[in-house]
């Protein structure tokens, strides 16, 4: 249902699909604009995926029955949810796929924020293989859609990555953090890098990434 409507209001651009592990544990990092972002990634990638939700989204009629069709952790706004961690953690541990989008709120304009550091804990947590998917052009969805316009998104998927083991504190859950947004930030336009602009500042210390496994 979700891809033929897809077609109806979007014209899309994905690249990168073959980076995406068909088994393990994953989690699919997103940048996030509004609600496209995690209901494009969910309804296009090849696997099952759960995702974080705020409560009040489900109690919008038609996107709380997509929503909920495809599985969620409800996560309450404004405060450290310890279940909803916990919940996505399990679902992780049992080989599954989590949707996480690191900035914790929409930015509207499309340019990246600073990021929280849960995606950096549940993923050392888990051991859990990170791809980053960067989507870019959702943005003038609204306006198109008074216009009755088809909406151009593109979606970059890069590669697999996880974070080095180790006992870590809260400096290092900062630095994890930082360098997994540098990879998504590589694969948007440098209009949409945001606080995450200077590529130079870059590092990849904390991450193990598929090349260097083999």
């Amino acid at each position: 249902i979700l891809r033929m409507l897809f077609k109806i209001v979007l014209k899309l651009e994905i690249a990168g699909m073959e980076n995406v592990p068909r088994q393990g544990p994953l989690i699919l990092m997103i940048n996030h604009v509004n609600f496209l972002d995690a209901v494009l990634t969910v309804g296009l990638m090849p696997r099952g995926v759960t995702a974080f939700s705020k409560i009040e989204t489900l109690g919008y009629p038609v996107l709380g029955f997509f929503i909920r069709l495809y599985g969620v952790v409800r996560v309450r706004r404004g405060e450290v949810d310890r279940r909803a961690l916990h919940r996505a953690i399990e679902t992780l541990g049992r080989g599954e796929a989590f949707l996480i989008a690191p900035e914790g709120t929409r930015s509207h304009q499309g340019r990246l924020q600073p990021a929280r550091h849960g995606i950096a804990y549940i993923a050392l947590r888990t051991g859990a293989t990170i791809v980053p998917v960067a989507i870019w052009g959702q943005e003038r969805f609204f306006a198109n859609v008074k216009r009755l316009r088809r909406t151009r998104v593109h979606i970059r998927i890069g590669k697999p990555f996880r974070f080095a083991p180790g006992n870590v504190g809260r400096d290092e859950l900062r630095a994890l953090t930082r360098e997994a947004m540098y990879q998504l930030a590589a694969l948007l336009p440098p209009e949409y890098r945001g606080v995450y602009s200077d590529l130079d500042k870059a590092s990849t210390d904390f991450l193990v990434l598929e090349a260097e496994e083999g």
